[in-house]
């Protein structure tokens, strides 16, 4: 079992306790479902774990209400954690059996894994695996290279396996339109004194050991002056400044974007996280880099806009841009496992 001690980041497929429990390995799962993406890197996911199955229980604790007032990216975000923790058990020879929403009278319990002995697992499962630990969210320009086919059937294949859209946009007019939402979303929220507060509150330095959050690095700036950027951030309205970064970033530094559709609801959601997960796994994986630009999302008024320029049935869920990157990127905070592990009683 996974000690109190031990980094998130440091767990090696090495330490997997082949002779231990099925409860023992589902907790050294759950050390890779915590390195899943999450908004302002909240971590919103809880655990509890039997001898066959494990409960996904939002922490709802740590909503963003501004920013995210229905809790949809907070459920996207759980979704990513058992898409990783699906990943990671089919590496060791685990089938996973899931429920969402399994008790109507518990809103908080998202989901229910069963675990099971399986199928050895194949290469492309062992591929993706690896990529967790090395996943990151990489907000720097991207090469304007093409993003290869392997990446492109790969997200058609994980929409087909999680009932999803997944629309890849790389067109030059597609970008300029979804350059304009973006700009328009980076406006319209930080002119909002409660989302500037919101997302001030999440960012700092990683001197001050916080287990969750940002850096100030993730703003251009040395994580040193996390404290500075978070102030700045919650004074004054940088809106104009950022949209117009954001703009140049889409146009001049994002070859392709991706659009993830699904029905607005829990089960969606979740589903929507599950192929996150696997796509940036996917991404990873084949040397291409992801960040998001969620804004024109987390606006109504916006949303419509997405859905027409992405050619969505759905509604849509994720903004991702996809590229390859030459930047080397430290991993950010995690809770450790202990922490996000409710205690039996």
């Amino acid at each position: 079992m996974i000690s109190n001690a031990t980094s998130p980041w440091s767990i090696t497929a090495g330490d997997f306790p082949k002779g231990g429990s099925l409860h023992d390995q589902i907790v050294f799962l759950i050390g890779y479902a915590i390195l899943a993406p999450s908004g302002h890197n909240t971590q919103p996911w809880l655990f509890r774990v039997s001898d066959v199955f494990v409960d996904v229980i939002a922490d709802r604790t740590r909503a963003l209400p501004v920013v995210d007032p229905h809790d949809r990216a907070l459920e996207i975000s759980c979704g990513a954690a058992i898409g990783l923790l699906e990943v990671a058990a089919r590496r060791f020879g685990l089938k996973t059996s899931l429920s969402i929403s399994p008790d109507s009278n518990d809103p908080d319990l998202l989901a229910r894994i069963h675990f099971a002995p399986g199928a050895a697992p194949t290469a492309d499962d062992v591929t993706l695996f690896k990529a967790i630990p090395s996943r990151r969210t990489d907000r720097t320009a991207f090469s304007m290279d093409d993003v290869p086919v392997d990446f492109t059937s790969g997200c058609a294949k994980i929409a087909r396996e999680t009932d999803i859209e997944i629309k890849l946009l790389a067109e030059i007019e597609d970008r300029v339109e979804l350059a304009v939402l973006v700009a328009e979303g980076d406006r319209r929220q930080f002119e909002d004194p409660c989302f500037r507060r919101e997302l001030a509150a999440w960012i700092h330095s990683k001197r001050l050991d916080s287990r969750d959050g940002m850096s100030g690095a993730c703003l251009g700036l040395p994580d040193l002056l996390s404290g500075v950027g978070s102030l700045v951030i919650r004074t004054f309205d940088m809106g104009d400044g950022i949209a117009a970064a954001d703009e140049a970033k889409i146009l001049s530094g994002t070859p392709a974007l991706l659009v993830f559709g699904s029905v607005d609801t829990t089960s969606g959601w979740i589903n929507t996280g599950r192929a996150l997960g696997r796509v940036t796994l996917l991404a990873t994986s084949l040397g291409l880099s992801t960040s998001y630009l969620n804004q024109p999302v987390e606006i109504d008024a916006l949303r419509p806009e997405i859905k027409f320029v992405a050619g969505l049935d759905s509604q849509p869920q994720l903004l991702l841009r996809v590229g390859r990157s030459e930047t080397t990127l430290a991993p950010t905070a995690r809770r450790d496992v202990s922490e996000v592990i409710l205690k039996d009683g």
